[in-house]
């Protein structure tokens, strides 16, 4: 007899005692709006389960009165690290990468977001960037690309607003009314910082190269055109300024098999990719980017991972473990990560003297302290303004909701006491 979805393995282990050291009182009553009195509502679901993953996804309890706020921030500034401090590793040059195509991606807890699909020279991996908000662009796919038509334009998603039956244009939303900036004009602050400068808008478009020249195509190209020259200077100020009210949320996020998909609780993995598009999500959000990349296990990939497991049912650490395996206790290397980050305009963009200037920064979602400068790149290709602590959710509800158990514990455990994660802040 075939097992229906309720008889699926719940999300957590049984509640035993923890291992590790618990917040303190007085740091649980700061989380007050997140006390169980108030009704729950759902949040962002795993964004890449199956579609059988049970609704009991970790994280997807979060109460509704937190809904409206995001988690404290610390402003970081690593160009006053101690030069005697570890480094963490970082790459020497960022690898090429190109973002093949994007797609709108509707959720079930009705917020919608953007998936990415980015190729690179570095390995053969397809790894995935997650955006939220329609201010995110990227570069590479909205580049130019030889013999392509606007048809091919809005399959591979190098579209402006949304995609609707009868659309022929990539450039001009019907329905919006709007069209992007281009070069000389304001996007996120900086001249020429659009990631369509260097595409030709419907005004630039040679006659040769139209789609449909029949005079009804041409008349409502006119008449869209129109309207979106009436757009003032004042509404496209007002809108800039809400964009550059603070950097957006990014998150970092390395591939769990187990803890996205096989109801895992040794790791709060999924724990925290559910929160972070939920924080993405908020309305008051300025939008943001989840960077999925695809290394496994820290680094050493799924089989090695289920080796570590057994190690440690067999008395080890989660860096032990590795450590036994000759593997490094975190082997993870975020040049990609950066790549993408830029690609997406939001590292260094080049001045109209051709001189490099910071962009806005972002505010980046991690407990990993050495993440904060690895993000950044070898050359400060981008800057992280403040660091967004993720705290589980058991910590933060006193253990009525989140991931629980033994095993979660002694691996939070083992991430303060020696990897240095500030799980605490």
């Amino acid at each position: 007899m075939t097992a229906s979805s309720t008889d699926l393995p719940p999300h957590h282990s049984p509640v035993l005692a923890p291992t590790a050291t618990r917040p303190s009182s007085q740091y649980l009553k700061e989380w007050t709006d997140l006390q169980p009195s108030g009704p729950s509502t759902p949040a962002v679901p795993g964004l890449l389960s199956p579609q059988f993953t049970p609704p009991a996804t970790p994280g997807a309890g979060t109460p509704s009165r937190h809904l409206t706020s995001e988690p404290k921030s610390t402003p970081v500034d690593t160009s006053l690290d101690d030069p005697a401090a570890k480094k963490p590793r970082l790459v020497e040059r960022l690898p090429h990468v190109e973002c093949v195509v994007r797609a709108r991606i509707p959720t079930t807890s009705g917020a919608e977001m953007f998936l990415h699909l980015y190729q690179n020279d570095s390995d053969d991996k397809e790894h995935l960037a997650i955006v939220f908000g329609n201010s995110i662009r990227s570069k590479s796919l909205d580049a130019e690309r030889p013999g392509e038509t606007e048809m091919d334009r809005m399959i591979r998603g190098a579209y402006t607003g949304r995609l609707r039956p009868g659309r022929v244009s990539s450039r001009v939303d019907p329905a919006a009314g709007e069209k992007r900036r281009v070069a000389g004009t304001k996007g996120r602050g900086r001249a020429g910082s659009s990631a369509l400068r260097n595409v030709a808008t419907p005004d630039t478009v040679p006659e040769h190269e139209a789609l449909n020249t029949s005079p009804a195509a041409q008349q409502q190209t006119t008449s869209l055109e129109n309207s979106v020259s009436s757009l003032t200077l004042a509404e496209d100020t007002a809108e800039d300024d809400a964009e550059l009210s603070k950097p957006p949320l990014v998150r970092i996020h390395s591939e769990c098999y187990t803890g996205e998909t096989a109801w895992s609780a040794r790791c709060d993995c999924g724990e925290q990719l559910d929160e972070a598009a939920r924080l993405m999500s908020l309305p008051s959000s300025t939008g943001g980017v989840i960077v999925y990349l695809r290394q496994e296990g820290r680094g050493i990939g799924l089989a090695s991972k289920l080796k570590a497991y057994n190690l440690q049912d067999l008395g080890n650490d989660t860096v032990e473990a590795n450590l036994l395996l000759r593997h490094p206790a975190d082997a993870r290397t975020y040049g990609l990560a950066t790549a993408i980050l830029c690609d997406l305009g939001l590292g260094k963009e080049t001045g109209a003297g051709g001189e490099e200037e910071e962009g806005l920064g972002i505010r980046l979602l991690t407990n990993n302290p050495d993440k904060v400068r690895a993000v950044e790149g070898p050359a400060k290709e981008v800057r992280v303004r403040e660091r967004v602590a993720m705290v589980p959710l058991a910590w933060r509800t006193g253990g009525v909701r989140g991931v629980k158990g033994v095993e979660i514990e002694r691996y939070l455990d083992t991430k303060i006491r020696q990897m240095g994660h500030m799980i605490h802040e």
